[in-house]
């Protein structure tokens, strides 16, 4: 804005000064001059009279009111605050965001793994059989924790949903096979583990366990980092912003109608693209806040991702965590329930719990034994969540002929309600 400033030019004053014509001085101008020095004086000496009185008579009425109490303490009205525009700050904040993340990236990444999900699928031909097929998945996890054997990730449940075998590559590129500890369909989260003894010296130099943060504090507009295995091709950096909090989007269990339900969720711009399910959702601090789940996309849409909230399933994470390790029973050891069951479809809609209904039990059967009966739906089976009769029969696979398992329960009342219960059930044999 230098263009609305007018500025002293002393060329043009120059000029002026030398246009102008001294006039001859007289003698009486010359007797008046002589006389000036004295009424200059004269005049400053008034000047400094009245500044001095008048700096008197303030510090007198200042002390006066202090030692009479009539100093007036209280502040004056508060007006509205105008939003002024903080170009500056906001350039700077911006850069530092988008631009130069290394610091935070160097520290968490060592904390960060991809996960390969190598699973069994069953297809029905146009004949009526069935065909399997072993397909692969990529996805993320977080190392949160460890024990004196293990250590332990957290992902997403549908990461590792049907896993035949996981395998976790570490930030140096190292992998090692990994065993589910538990899982919660409901939530999307799921806890794996490694153990330590299978992991070198030199890469566990190289790993860190990640910090949690707090997203309850989360504000609408603040940095957001994410971290994950997008597109299986390792490990990938985006950032962004917390575009929305508490933003509730439907689970595969609910029906879509009336009031919106499904799981409150962390919403960014943040780019989330196949393979970072299940990573790192960052504030500018380098701490988790979030797990990367899901996206939503199309041809109108574009930066909306979604992350769980760390807060909202810290205690689901800890319960898992302190499950038994699980590993698979060969397949001809493996225990049944005895029971014919089906998925509750559409559960939300007709207010039922998500899970395996009981449709008939075997008589005499090990669910049968233990008070399971037929209305019954199944929700999980020694803490990890069944979310249908996949998931049910995938969790029995880790569990022999013989062993007994706590299986929670949902019982239908005659109200129309349902009270959660838990039975200890004792693995059978199938019967050929």
């Amino acid at each position: 804005m230098d263009n609305q400033y007018n500025y002293y030019n002393p060329e043009n004053s120059q000029s002026t000064y030398q246009n102008y014509s001294q006039p001859e001085h007289t003698g009486r101008e010359k007797k008046q001059k002589k006389k000036m020095p004295k009424a200059a004086a004269v005049i400053g000496l008034a000047l400094l009279f009245g500044v001095v009185s008048s700096a008197t008579f303030l510090a007198s009425n200042i002390l006066g009111n202090k030692i009479l109490g009539l100093e007036n303490t209280s502040s004056p009205k508060s007006e509205a605050r105008t939003a002024t525009p903080m170009a500056s700050s906001v350039s700077k904040s911006t850069s530092a965001v988008t631009s130069d993340v290394s610091a935070i990236v160097e520290n968490v990444m060592p904390s960060v793994v991809s996960i390969t999900n190598l699973s069994i699928q069953q297809i029905q031909d146009f004949f009526g059989g069935t065909q399997k097929y072993e397909t692969q998945s990529a996805g993320t996890g977080i190392i949160i924790g460890q024990t004196d054997d293990e250590l332990l990730i957290v992902t997403n449940h549908h990461v590792i949903q049907s896993s035949e075998t996981l395998t976790v590559t570490f930030s140096d590129e190292s992998s090692i096979e990994a065993h589910v500890k538990g899982s919660n369909p409901g939530h999307d989260v799921a806890v794996i583990a490694v153990q330590k003894n299978q992991v070198s010296e030199e890469t566990m130099k190289n790993i860190a366990v990640a910090t949690l943060g707090d997203s309850t504090q989360l504000k609408v507009g603040e940095p957001a980092i994410a971290i994950g295995n997008a597109l299986g091709y390792g490990q990938s950096v985006t950032t962004g912003v917390i575009s929305a909090v508490d933003r509730v989007i439907p689970t595969e269990q609910s029906s879509g109608e009336g009031e919106a339900q499904g799981i409150s969720m962390i919403q960014t711009d943040a780019a989330i693209n196949e393979g970072n399910s299940g990573g790192a959702l960052l504030n500018i601090n380098g701490e988790v806040i979030g797990i990367n789940s899901a996206k939503i996309a199309g041809s109108k849409v574009e930066g909306v991702g979604y992350a769980i909230p760390i807060s909202d399933v810290s205690d689901i994470i800890d319960g898992l965590m302190n499950q038994k390790t699980k590993y698979k029973v060969a397949e001809g050891s493996q225990g049944y329930l005895g029971i014919t069951c089906f998925d509750v479809e559409n559960a939300q809609k007709y207010h039922m719990p998500s899970g395996v209904y009981v449709y008939e039990t075997v008589e005499g059967g090990p669910a049968d034994r233990a008070g399971i009966t037929k209305g019954n739906i199944i929700t999980a089976v020694n803490g990890s969540g069944v979310d249908g009769k996949d998931a049910l029969q995938k969790e029995l696979t880790y569990y022999a002929v013989g062993e007994t398992v706590n299986v929670t329960i949902q019982v239908p009342e005659n109200n129309g309600e349902y009270t959660e219960k838990t039975v200890r059930v004792t693995l059978g044999e199938l019967e050929q």
